[in-house]
């Protein structure tokens, strides 16, 4: 018979845990960051920002911690990794959706899975401003972090949430990875906000260096939401800004589906940044 009396709660390597109140929609946010061991490059660590950190921060975490003990054969450089999510254990927790989407009548929202109510939306500014004016000064004075080196990823609602802070906030981070981006939940405010944004663009309001991925899993096709055909075509709207330093890609995983695009995403992610060779 096992002996069980020894067992503990594990923890990962490296990590801590907080949580933070926002001062500007009054939300508890529970907060995980990775650091890399060993002293910090002169500019800082590079970082990344993960939403649905419930779901994301441990696998991010673990992926980082790995490949970064080889950067030279896996482009994967150490970097600090911060988690945004919830105080519960759901993976998913419906307090994302009020986060991540805009104001939309609720007749023009699309219908929630079985049959369940909506949840409350449309906090995506707050959540926003969250993050930039509450968040990453919090992360800057506790960790050595390269403020010019900043990547944010999400997906699903996430994969919204981070094509709506690339249009509002296009100077908040450096690198906008969008996965399986839920663009038919608020699909008129996000081209509205596009239509300003780009707008500027042309004004020359923004001096931008930004790189933008937008994947999907080749499988999301198969579903009647046109997952594939609209992240397609807002990276090719979005592919004919290079000029104005927003340099795009896209790619479709093979034979990944909504969910089990996830790991790869990530995997992919943490080498899609201009410190660690680009590739898509």
């Amino acid at each position: 018979m096992e002996n069980t009396s020894s067992l503990r709660p594990m923890t990962l390597a490296r990590t801590d845990e907080w949580s933070i109140t926002s001062n500007i929609n009054g939300q508890e946010y529970r907060i995980h960051t990775y650091h890399p061991p060993g002293k910090a490059p002169a500019s800082g660590f590079p970082i990344i920002y993960m939403l649905d950190g419930n779901s994301t921060f441990a696998l991010t975490a673990e992926m980082v911690r790995i490949q970064s003990l080889r950067p030279d054969k896996t482009g994967v450089v150490p970097a600090i990794v911060v988690g945004i999510g919830y105080d519960m254990e759901a993976p998913f927790p419906p307090k994302r959706h009020y986060d991540f989407t805009m104001p939309a009548p609720e007749k023009d929202l699309p219908e929630f899975p079985f049959g369940r109510p909506l949840p409350e939306q449309g906090g995506a500014l707050d959540f926003m401003s969250f993050v930039e004016d509450q968040l990453k000064p919090k992360i800057e004075s506790l960790y050595q972090v390269d403020v010019s080196k900043q990547m944010i990823v999400g997906h699903s609602l996430g994969g919204l949430f981070v094509l709506q802070m690339l249009f509002a906030r296009s100077h908040s981070f450096h690198t906008y990875i969008a996965g399986s981006p839920s663009i038919h939940w608020n699909e008129w405010y996000l081209r509205q906000q596009e239509q300003k944004w780009l707008e500027e663009l042309h004004a020359g309001k923004h001096d931008l260096n930004i790189r933008v991925l937008i994947a999907v899993g080749e499988l999301e096709g198969n579903v009647k939401i046109p997952m594939v055909r609209n992240a397609e075509e807002q990276a090719d709207r979005l592919s004919a800004l290079d000029r104005f330093g927003v340099h795009v890609d896209y790619k479709a995983f093979e034979a990944e589906n909504h969910m089990s695009i996830v790991p790869v995403l990530i995997n992919r992610a943490l080498r899609y940044n201009e410190w660690a060779g680009l590739s898509v």
